[in-house]
Formats: C-alpha cells, structure tokens, sequence
C-alpha cells in the first residue's frame, strides 16, 4: 500500500461513470470502486467540499468512504499533494461529511415514508411482520429492550427473517424529524424501489462508520449498527443492498 498519492489522483471533473469504475484512493493508495468512495473538489474559498452526487465541477481527488480513511488523508496532507495547493480543512470535516451521509438516508426514509412503505409504531410494525413484504425492522437507537425483543422474535417467525435487515442506526429525534411524526421507535419498511434507495445508503453510513468488515467483498454486504462509534450492536445482513451495484447514495 503506498503512503503518496500518485500524480493521476486527480480527476478530469464530474462525469458519469460505468459501474465497477475504480479510482485511485489519495489517502491508501489502494485502487478501489468508485462506489466505494468519496469525491472531494476545492470550493471557491479553497475549502475541501465533499462531492456525494459527484457532480461539483473542477478537479477533484477520491477517498475512500471511511472515516479512517478520511482522517489518514488528512493527517498525510493527501488533499495539499494532490491539488498541489493549499487546501482549507474544516477541522470538523470528517464529522461534517458523516452528517451528510446520514442526512442523505434519513431523506430516503422520508421518501419512503412518503410512498406508503413504512408501518410506524410497535403495533403496526408487528402486524406487517406477521403478513406484509418487509424487507428491515427499524429500531430507534434508545428503543427500550422489551419491545425490541418481541419484534425480533416476530421476525424470526418468517421464513425469510434472514434476508430482513434490522436497522437501530437513528435516534428517535432523528427518525421523527424525518418521518414528520413525534415519538418514533419502530417501524417496519415493506418492499419498493424508494426501500432499497434507503438500504443502499444506510449501507454506506455504516460503511463509512466502521470501514469493511473482514471478508467482506464490499459495501453491499453490510450489518446495519447502532449509531454509537463504539459499543454497537451488530444485526442481521441487509441482503437487499447487495443488489445495488450503483450507489447513488446522496440523491
């Protein structure tokens, strides 16, 4: 693995690009999917901006989508080599480009919510296990032990409770912001194209949360988390994610 960045770490600009195209990583080294990675441009003010649309213009360099990564790019100075420039880090840059990463699926969670394919609340999220197309059990982050247990022995019931995710990654707060309810704490997501949108992203923010996972060929094949840093609990693999080979993930 090299510790520069190669003179082609820029690009030419914002194009679109055929999936299993691969980018050279400024921060590794490494030559990866461009699926599995952010683009970064300088802004006017010569501030590095995270592209997730990859569609900014000018040159651009990319990372790979993990805070690890992010954070040995900046400590290598990967952003100044590769512009060959001085480049204004926002000290929070790293928390800054989560937090659009998230915002990104908490949007697809309220277009899901918006196309009538969530079931919000304890009851209605067991009713859909017990005989609806559920493709993820939603668990807020502080969801109290008791009701979370039973929704996952509902799950468990269904033969295909394998290929369900169950996703704890969002607070209450955030899932009421999102959904336009108060007090959310589960919620069951039933199968559609605006689902998969939110698998695929929520996917990424825990890719880029806690990078890949040994043997994993990916990002598709991920375990949703707890959105604590540390001390999250892992669950059931988001099967449909796999089936996503373009990430459009921000939109």
């Amino acid at each position: 693995m090299l510790d520069q960045p190669h003179d082609n770490a820029l690009d030419a600009g914002p194009h679109k690009r055929a999936p299993g195209t691969q980018r050279f990583c400024a921060a590794s080294g490494a030559v990866r999917p461009v699926d599995e990675m952010i683009r970064f441009v300088v802004g006017p003010d010569g501030a590095a901006v995270p592209d997730l649309k990859r569609r900014l213009p000018g040159r651009g360099i990319w990372i790979t989508a993990t805070r690890q990564a992010l954070r040995s790019a900046i400590a290598r100075k990967a952003f100044a080599r590769a512009f060959k420039r001085d480049v204004r880090l926002a000290p929070d840059l790293v928390e800054t480009t989560e937090r659009l990463i998230e915002r990104a699926a908490l949007d697809a969670l309220a277009i899901c919510h918006k196309a009538g394919k969530l079931a919000i609340g304890f009851a209605n999220a067991d009713a859909a296990l017990a005989r609806a197309r559920v493709v993820a059990l939603l668990n807020a982050a502080e969801a109290a032990p008791d009701g979370t247990r039973k929704l996952t022995a509902a799950l468990h019931r269904r033969a295909d409770a394998a290929g369900i995710a169950v996703i704890d990654a969002f607070t209450s707060a955030q899932l009421d912001l999102a959904l336009g309810r108060s007090n959310v704490i589960h919620a069951a997501l039933l199968a559609g194209p605006e689902s998969e949108t939110f698998l695929a992203r929520t996917a990424r923010l825990d890719y880029f949360r806690t990078g890949p996972e040994p043997g994993s060929p990916g990002v598709g094949k991920r375990h949703a988390r707890n959105s604590a840093e540390t001390g999250g609990r892992r669950r059931n693999t988001t099967k449909h994610g796999e089936k996503r080979e373009n990430w459009d993930w921000n939109g």
